[in-house]
């Protein structure tokens, strides 16, 4: 069921504070130096959310996500310097991405597929507001879809937040550049997310010093007839 307007917030235009631009200036700064220690290791990524749309908040972090299969030895390697604090394979559901994650030691997040996505997994990063390397040089904000499900609009003072629930999905979706099935897959999911609460995900597989993503993908996609389905297609 569609929300109401009033349960997501009204369409309003927020003006930042000199404190919100220092800090959206801050946490772009340590998203540039991810990405660049990515890029000097041919490996491309964006940082999604808040950091991309601009409109922070003193919870807000660092989410970066790589859009290929990638060697994890070789991310890790990438990220030596800024240390890696945490590592998880994670699986939303028995049909979802299979991703690592990282936990990096100033708490930032690193996020690449271990399997390769379908197109509505990236569109994914992208619904919530998606920047590169060379947007963050250029100090750009972009559009995208926050938690609340309000559209996030930059403007040169701050951003105009709207209620997807007074647009249509097909406007959003344009707006955003994605397709249209993933803006109404979102507003279910996040709807009925504000309705019943979080519930859990299907795989949270933390990795020991010794283990490697490979190796523990291989082996759950031995004993995980549910995961072999999903890579084969």
């Amino acid at each position: 069921m569609r929300r109401k307007t009033a349960e997501m917030g009204p369409r309003r235009e927020v003006a930042y504070g000199q404190e919100a631009w220092e800090q959206l200036k801050e946490l772009r700064g340590r998203a540039a130096i991810i990405l660049r220690a990515l890029k000097a290791l041919d490996m491309d990524a964006a940082v999604f959310g808040s950091v991309a749309r601009g409109d922070v908040k003193p919870s807000s972090d660092v989410d970066v996500f790589i859009p290929q299969v990638v060697s994890s030895i070789r991310v890790g390697r990438a990220l030596e310097e800024q240390g890696i604090r945490e590592r998880s394979l994670v699986q939303a559901t028995p049909r979802a991405l299979v991703k690592a994650h990282l936990v990096l030691e100033d708490g930032s997040n690193v996020i690449f597929p271990l399997i390769p996505p379908r197109q509505v997994e990236l569109e994914f990063y992208k619904f919530g507001g998606e920047l590169d390397l060379q947007g963050i040089i250029e100090e750009r904000r972009v559009c995208g879809v926050d938690k609340r499900l309000m559209l996030i609009q930059p403007t040169d003072d701050g951003h105009i937040e709207t209620p997807l629930s007074d647009l249509s999905p097909g406007w959003v979706a344009k707006k955003i550049g994605v397709g249209q099935a993933i803006v109404e897959e979102r507003m279910r999911v996040l709807g009925r997310r504000a309705d019943v609460g979080r519930t859990g995900v299907y795989r949270d597989r933390q990795l020991a010093p010794d283990e490697n993503f490979e190796q523990i993908l291989a082996e759950l996609t031995y004993e995980d007839p549910a995961l072999r389905r999903r890579i084969s297609g």
